[in-house]
């Protein structure tokens, strides 16, 4: 079962991630969730579309307030 835990969503019961292993993972299943939203808006299923839409958005927001935490972590001398 997957749950959502500090912005991430993780299967119950596995270990924790680094926290870039977080930000990608977020990152990638935002790219998911925006191809299936897509898809069901090809195929005419709009109800569908808008769900994953709106949880493509959700993953999207997680995933910049991850990336932007792990940046704000890195001295300034090191971001160029």
């Amino acid at each position: 079962m997957w749950n959502i835990q500090n912005g991430v969503w993780k299967m119950e019961g596995t270990m924790s991630q680094s926290k870039y292993d977080d930000a990608a993972d977020l990152h990638i299943n935002a790219a998911h969730a925006h191809t299936a939203a897509a898809a069901a808006h090809h195929r005419g299923d709009h109800e569908a579309a808008e769900e994953l839409s709106s949880r493509a958005q959700d993953y999207s927001m997680a995933a910049s307030e991850k990336t932007l935490e792990i940046a704000k972590q890195i001295p300034v001398l090191m971001r160029a």
